[in-house]
């Protein structure tokens, strides 16, 4: 009896410190999505109004489609161009692939900086007046020299892609690595055998074997591409105008700026709704029996 009282007393802090961090948050911001909520408010006037900041946000607020529009383009692009970079990456980093060295010490420079940090360095690197690849293009190509790459809606959401890319592809670069070794080479050298070439032998033999971890690959990645916030934050927050703000910028706006907080938890709720399935995906491919 002892042992088992034990046991529960030494859990109890680590399930202490979840409730207040995590289960806490979680329940008291879906209290405040159905109050007017605002930070200059005491709780005792946060007026419960229903759904109303929901159907707010779904048929009267343009600018919450537009970050809706803006997150999905940003999690499209980000995790379609940095997964298939990665994969190539990967089969050169991998036991027998080419130029393993080189490349391997390119990516530890990402895993020092963080999103926040990699976001103030590439908008100083796209500065028109003394950035990196104003310099660049001012030597190589002066015609795309001066260019304000931050002041324009296509060039800002281009720069935030690049620096998202960027930094994950570090880390999926590895996964896939792994993935690779994992793959039985008695498969690989059969199908050598049998006369497969480089692409044949990529899309019949290690593609296949490598469908799991790439999916795991796609789901994290989104994930983290539909909840971005600090390098965006830092790089353009959210401009030119809107052109580059994401959901979580949004809340971000609305709770902390204008101080909206009841609305900014029911967009993040909304926001909640697509991670869920993501994220019980991803559980489904990591802790799958076989």
């Amino acid at each position: 009896m002892r042992d088992n009282t034990l046991k529960y007393l030494l859990v109890l802090p680590a399930v202490l410190l979840v409730f207040a961090t995590a289960i806490w948050p979680l329940v008291e911001s879906l209290r405040l999505s159905f109050t007017v909520g605002r930070l200059n408010r005491p709780p005792s006037l946060q007026q419960y109004i229903g759904f109303e900041n929901y159907t707010w946000a779904f048929l009267e607020e343009p600018a919450f489609w537009n970050s809706v529009w803006v997150t999905l383009a940003y999690t499209a692009v980000t995790v379609s161009l940095t997964t298939v970079l990665a994969l190539g990456l990967a089969l050169l980093l991998a036991p027998g692939g080419r130029l393993r060295s080189g490349v391997q010490t390119l990516l530890i420079l990402p895993f020092a900086m963080s999103p926040a940090l990699i976001g103030v360095s590439f908008r100083f690197m796209f500065n028109p007046e003394f950035g990196l690849f104003d310099a660049f293009f001012g030597f190589f190509m002066p015609v795309f020299a001066g260019v304000s790459w931050l002041a324009d809606p296509v060039l800002a959401f281009a720069v935030c892609v690049m620096a998202d890319i960027w930094g994950w592809i570090p880390f999926l670069t590895l996964v896939l690595i792994g993935g690779l070794s994992s793959i039985p080479r008695e498969t690989i050298e059969a199908a050598q055998v049998d006369g497969a070439g480089g692409w044949r032998l990529f899309r019949d033999v290690t593609l296949p074997q490598l469908a799991p971890v790439l999916a795991v690959v796609v789901i994290l990645k989104s994930i983290f591409s539909l909840k971005t916030f600090d390098q965006v934050f830092m790089l353009t927050n959210g401009g030119p105008g809107t052109a580059t703000q994401t959901l979580s910028h949004y809340i971000y706006f609305n709770g902390l700026k204008y101080g909206q907080i009841g609305y900014a938890a029911s967009v993040a709720w909304l926001m909640v709704i697509p991670m869920i399935f993501l994220t019980y995906a991803y559980a489904k491919f990591v802790f799958r029996k076989d």
